[in-house]
């Protein structure tokens, strides 16, 4: 269950109209680009109307009054008129590619960015997938939406072999001759499908690569959020795009340069075809008629290849992509940093925490109902009770990732509301009993988003997690990945990183989940006796399970169902006969 936000839609009707939206937001700094590739489809388009006015000479100068001179500039233009056709074509096709591409990779780059700053009860609430489909596969909608698309298969297909028959009735020669440059197209072809197959294939190997940071960025949300790594993930995420924009441009440009190709055989074929059925004409052989039959199916050859499909469809398709995306910036986080954020405590010593009458509330039932508990810096303070009774929501209050509804929340004299949310958060060390892990390297996990590490610092962190055997029997040491999850390691290998990771993060206060859970009993030991070392001289909150590994706590709170029953030393609860003897009476018998 997770707190009620209803700051948080999931998708906010917004009447605002989405052309003009893209426009303000991603179109309108482009507008060059744009401009010229306007320019581009406008001169594209001319020539349709060139190659109809070339029509005339071509009738009255060739056919009607038989000059032979007037032959070789008439091909000549028609030739020039597809060369300029196929140029054109092909440049705006890359442009508008490349806008939609760098428009996409901007949406991207903003909803991660956007996304990250949500609440955790957002997360809680949306499948990691929906996420990485909307943060993906909908903005892929802004790099195709440009582009042109064939019409119906079928159509085309059958448009292709009736005019190829009409060409071949009227003259199997000139067809031949009209075709005879497409074998110069075997080899650009083949070279551009090589190309195209083999940018396509690293483009879809980047995209993979996207895809796995975003998943591990979405399931480590709150490892991120404790670590203030915010910008460490922003960055990784944005070096990752750019390969992949690389890439992807590289492929439509492939994609591109084929249905030009065939404009320059076009070219040749036309040429030819005027050249030598021009002749017979004039000489007789051929009526105009028939020649007119045959160019006119072999100029109409060519454009259904190059037919989109109809753009009204596209848009509402593309737009409802573009709505879901604009949704995602309407949501707007409730926990943030406020405006004039006061200094969070600077010394061990003061890191004392207060929780006062907190209320947390999981929809209608409170999951903290008025606790009030003080835990003394430099002192360790176990929390224990039922599966149930409150004990994560107070690290999940004390961190922000959730609010109170009611009451307040102090460390050091200091509300928690009333520091900025980074300075919050790195008064804080957690490890909790999944251990969240990240498919990167050991190093990198047990780093994350601190800076200035030495390899001093590192090493003592390591020793005392007790993980120097273990990393030494790696053959690439602390370069070894983890693996998605940290499915490369075993659950207290896993428990042992994170246990690195807070010790070198030497924040104040320590948040232990049960941290030793997964343990061995000799590896137990050592990194019990580390963190009691650490945990000297800082604030030290515990989730207990086994109420074994608490006796030397300073004090003991006993909760249940959100509310503070009772607290002492261990000594003090046991002779009081309560919740907490019945406990642990319960436990030994398990054990026995």
């Amino acid at each position: 269950m997770t707190p009620s936000s209803p700051s948080l839609p999931q998708d906010a009707p917004d009447d605002r109209p989405i052309v003009g939206w893209l426009w303000q937001r991603y179109l309108k700094k482009r507008w060059v680009w744009i401009a010229v590739a306007v320019t581009f489809m406008a001169i594209e388009g001319s020539m349709l109307g060139a190659l109809s006015y070339i029509v005339q000479p071509m009738f009255d100068d060739v056919f009607v009054a038989g000059d032979k001179d007037a032959i070789g500039w008439v091909a000549a233009a028609v030739a020039a008129i597809f060369v300029i056709r196929a140029v054109a074509a092909f440049c705006h096709r890359v442009i508008m590619q490349a806008v939609g591409q760098h428009v996409s990779a901007q949406m991207q780059r903003e909803m991660v960015g956007h996304l990250i700053t949500l609440d955790s009860a957002y997360f809680q609430t949306t499948p990691p997938g929906t996420l990485i489909e909307r943060v993906r596969g909908d903005t892929l909608v802004a790099s195709t939406i440009w582009a042109t698309v064939l019409a119906a298969a079928g159509r085309d297909v059958v448009s292709l072999i009736a005019l190829f028959t009409v060409a071949i009735s009227v003259d199997w020669l000139w067809t031949l001759i009209a075709v005879a440059g497409a074998p110069l197209l075997i080899g650009p072809v083949l070279f551009f499908q090589r190309f195209v197959r083999r940018t396509t294939a690293r483009a879809r190997g980047a995209a993979g690569v996207l895809s796995t940071r975003l998943d591990e960025i979405f399931h480590g949300m709150n490892t991120i959020k404790l670590n203030t790594a915010e910008a460490r993930e922003r960055g990784r995420f944005e070096t990752a795009i750019r390969s992949f924009l690389r890439l992807e441009v590289q492929s439509r440009a492939g994609q591109a340069a084929i249905p030009a190709l065939t404009d320059f055989v076009a070219a040749l074929g036309f040429f030819g075809v005027l050249t030598f059925g021009g002749l017979q004409i004039i000489e007789g052989d051929k009526t105009v008629g028939e020649f007119m039959s045959f160019f006119t199916a072999m100029g109409l050859l060519f454009e259904p290849l190059r037919r989109v499909a109809n753009i009204s469809g596209v848009w509402q398709a593309a737009r409802a992509s573009f709505e879901r995306i604009r949704s995602i910036f309407d949501i707007e986080p409730s926990i943030t940093s406020p405006a004039k954020p006061a200094a969070a405590p600077e010394k061990p010593e003061d890191a004392d925490i207060v929780l006062d009458d907190v209320v947390v509330r999981y929809g209608d039932e409170p999951a903290l109902d008025g606790l009030t508990l003080t835990a003394k810096a430099g002192q360790m303070t176990a929390l224990v009770g039922t599966s149930g009774a409150g004990k994560s929501t107070v690290f999940n209050t004390l961190t922000r990732l959730v609010d109170p509804t009611t009451g307040e929340v102090r460390i050091g004299g200091v509300p928690a509301r009333d520091m900025a949310l980074p300075d919050l958060r790195s008064l804080f060390a957690v490890v909790t009993q999944d251990a969240p892990m990240f498919d990167e390297s050991l190093r990198d996990n047990i780093v994350l988003s601190l800076e200035g590490v030495t390899e001093e610092a590192l090493s003592e962190a390591i020793e005392a997690a007790a993980l120097t055997e273990f990393i030494a029997s790696l053959p690439q040491g602390l370069d070894t990945l983890a693996g998605p999850r940290g499915s490369n390691l075993s659950g207290g290998q896993r428990q042992r990183v994170a246990i690195a990771r807070a010790l070198l993060r030497n924040a104040p206060i320590l948040l232990l989940d049960e941290a030793t859970s997964a343990l061995d009993a000799e590896s137990e030991i050592r990194v019990q006796t580390a963190l009691e070392r650490l945990s000297a001289t800082r604030t030290t909150l515990v989730i207990a399970h086994r109420l074994s590994t608490i006796r030397a706590a300073d004090q003991i709170a006993v909760l249940d169902k959100g509310r503070l029953v009772d607290s002492g030393t261990h000594e003090d609860l046991m002779a009081k006969e309560g919740l907490y003897s019945k406990l642990h009476g319960l436990q030994f018998q398990g054990a026995s």
